[in-house]
């Protein structure tokens, strides 16, 4: 149907040019004189270029996106060269050219837009550039490129769409956190040690795959040669410093801080040298288990860099309801932006039977604990669960003991 009716314009216009053709030319013939006849001849040379113009191919057009790199941080600048080559020299009156992106990436403020309007006129290559001020966090892809041309008098119209493939992932922003265990209590009060987590490397209790960082004499080679992988020792803590972080995924206007205070948290607590894992509850279920290393990083900020806040099961069910809750003995830092009695309740119970628990709370720049919340806040204190207030933009205060209430 589409087809057919795009043919039927297409001859429709063929009419018409040919009509306001012989029109001009029957007025140049009957009315004579200068301006009849330079009426005919201006209108001419557009009526040519139309009827050349309908039989022009944008398939010889090649375009190519140009990403300067595909890994970013959210809030970074993005910037794309889109190329045009072509193989002949016919001239275009214009070209317009329109980027088709995703909706984060759409309704982004854009410095320069995705769609843009070209005058080529001879050229045989061409580009023009775009920028996306601060790039949302997620998983972006890029598809494809509508493009149009068209003559002067409006009569003929081509358009194409191009496939261009391309894929960026934005990962969430993150703070530098000096990450201290809470259980590390002074007289002087609540200080952070610069120290990282240290390893009693005379007993080796087992073998584990080697990661970045592990030192060269840790290398367990009777287990490398049997598994033909690098092994290295798995030494006893002097002290265990294993913490596993759940993230609420309940939709929430600060889901965006509590996605990059968790972010900043897991990488604080990597580089302390510490080992940590992750819980997720959004649309799927997604638990890593407690590792270290710079690999295991990575893991977390990918999966991060592409969360969303779809969960239907609040942080209280998902402790309720968790079976590896019950298989481990570590402590637990739940972060989210809602504070309610039963998730207190639950994360009282669970603090009871397994370890710490810490619960950061995300709030706004400027927001202060409601009345609700600073009674809850005392509940929980009595309960034995400790809460810590972080502001967004303020993560660094997370461990500094200002706002652990």
């Amino acid at each position: 149907m589409k087809k057919g009716w795009n043919l039927f314009k297409k001859v429709w216009k063929f009419f018409l040019l040919l009509f306001l053709i012989l029109l001009t030319f029957s007025y140049a013939m009957f009315q004579g004189g200068f301006v009849s006849w330079f009426i005919f001849y201006s209108f001419l040379p557009f009526a040519i270029y139309c009827v050349a113009l309908s039989f022009y191919s944008l398939n010889e057009l090649e375009i190519t996106r140009v990403l300067p790199k595909t890994d970013y941080n959210a809030g970074e600048p993005l910037r794309v060269t889109v190329t045009v080559k072509r193989t002949k020299a016919f001239p275009l009156f214009y070209l317009l050219m329109e980027d088709h992106l995703d909706d984060p990436l759409k309704f982004a403020n854009q410095q320069r837009p995705a769609k843009a309007l070209l005058l080529p006129g001879m050229k045989k290559e061409f580009s023009y550039e775009y920028i996306i001020d601060e790039l949302p966090r997620g998983e972006h892809f890029f598809n494809n490129f509508t493009v149009k041309i068209g003559d002067p008098l409006g009569l003929f119209e081509k358009e194409k769409i191009f496939t261009a493939d391309g894929k960026i992932i934005v990962y969430p922003a993150y703070s530098e956190l000096l990450y201290r265990p809470f259980e590390n209590h002074y007289d002087q009060g609540l200080t952070a040690s610069r120290e990282r987590v240290q390893r009693d490397t005379s007993m080796a209790i087992g073998v584990r795959d080697y990661q970045p960082g592990d030192r060269f004499s840790w290398i367990n080679w009777k287990a490398t040669a049997k598994r033909n992988e690098i092994m290295t020792k798995e030494f006893e803590q002097r002290q265990s410093h294993d913490v596993f972080v759940v993230m609420d995924c309940v939709p929430d206007k600060r889901f965006e801080p509590v996605v990059s205070f968790t972010a900043s948290l897991l990488r604080a607590i990597l580089k302390k040298g510490a080992q940590t894992g992750l819980l997720t509850i959004s649309k799927e279920r997604a638990s890593f288990p407690i590792r270290g290393g710079e690999q295991h990083l990575r893991q977390l900020f990918y999966h991060l860099a592409k969360i969303e806040a779809k969960s239907i099961t609040p942080l209280e069910k998902v402790i309720e309801t968790e079976g590896l809750f019950i298989q481990q003995a570590v402590s637990y830092l739940l972060v989210t932006a809602q504070l309610t009695k039963p998730l207190i309740e639950k994360a009282s119970f669970l603090g009871q039977r397994k370890g710490s628990i810490t619960l950061f709370l995300l709030k706004g720049q400027t927001e202060v604990p409601s009345e609700n919340e600073r009674s809850l806040i005392a509940i929980a204190n009595a309960r034995g669960v400790r809460i810590v207030m972080v502001h967004e933009g303020d993560y660094e205060s997370a461990f500094s003991g200002v706002n652990v209430y």
